[in-house]
């Protein structure tokens, strides 16, 4: 049965106190478990997973090979430390493809997490089959109504975008890394991609589905990049070479479009964003060493 509420305050990651507009930064040295735990422990993550489970968001919205789409070794250096440095965490990986001719299933075991969840048990949802909740919010003028997974409010949700432009949004960083989670049963209008409703008036559909839910820690993949578009062109030369993290999923959206060479006040959904659901200027970015 799906759940009908109302919405009277936004339902988006709460950032902490004292770090609105915090980018953590990291020069990538090799290891994504080394540098993921640098991030991870300057960032303060092992005390804020607050006893629900941890959905970790890759980008897989295709069954394509990083970079772009999320690397499971990365990902796995993210279960890896909160396995190591949280006890009895519950972990979650979950994505729901914008492919039409397969399940999200097939980006899985394609690009490899169906051995990183056997490896360390966790099982994987198909956020496009998840039961879903309905939250309505006048205000929104996009998405009035929104449909998502309940999953999404029920965890402490982990979002691992790759650093991507993109066509019609932009970029594609944390923030649109939140249209894995609409379902295709609500968002697929005719089309060959189940999220197509998006492709109308994209900038204000990103936004106000981040003001349903945005995620709570980011862990943003910079190491390549792919400079022009989503899924194809040429990547970043150089590579940033980079891996950021951060609580707030602007300051996070508005380092890697200026990674990409785009002005953050040039991306709709960033710019409405800023001052709502985090912050974009003043960035305050800390560059963590190895050591």
């Amino acid at each position: 049965m799906m759940e009908k509420q109302d919405l009277t305050r936004p339902e988006i990651g709460s950032i902490p106190v004292g770090y609105e507009g915090r980018v953590f930064v990291v020069e990538h040295g090799g290891s994504f478990a080394e540098s993921v735990a640098l991030l991870c422990e300057r960032a303060g993550l092992s005390g804020r997973i607050d006893g629900k489970p941890v959905l970790i968001k890759p980008n897989l919205i295709e069954a394509m090979r990083p970079p772009i789409t999320t690397p499971a070794v990365l990902v796995e250096g993210i279960v890896s430390y909160l396995k190591e440095a949280v006890d009895g965490v519950r972990i979650i990986i979950g994505e729901g493809t914008g492919a039409s001719e397969y399940a999200t299933d097939h980006c899985f075991a394609t690009l490899g997490y169906d051995q990183l969840a056997s490896k360390y048990n966790i099982p994987l949802l198909d956020l496009n089959e998840a039961e879903l909740v309905e939250k309505r919010r006048p205000d929104c003028r996009r998405w009035p109504v929104m449909h998502l997974p309940a999953i999404v409010y029920d965890s402490f949700l982990l979002s691992v975008p790759v650093l991507k432009a993109h066509s019609l949004a932009g970029v594609t960083l944390t923030m649109k890394n939140m249209m894995g989670a609409a379902p295709p049963s609500h968002y697929q209008r005719g089309g060959h991609w189940k999220k197509s409703s998006f492709h109308e008036d994209m900038q204000a559909a990103v936004l106000d589905l981040n003001r349903y839910r945005a995620a709570d820690f980011t862990l943003l993949d910079a190491t390549v990049g792919m400079q022009v578009a989503h899924l194809w062109g040429p990547v970043c030369d150089p590579p940033p070479n980079k891996l950021a993290a951060g609580y707030d999923p602007v300051a996070i959206d508005a380092f890697g479009a200026g990674l990409l060479g785009r002005n953050w006040r040039d991306i709709g959904h960033i710019r409405g964003a800023h001052g709502e659901l985090g912050v974009a200027d003043p960035l305050r970015l800390e560059y963590c060493q190895h050591g």
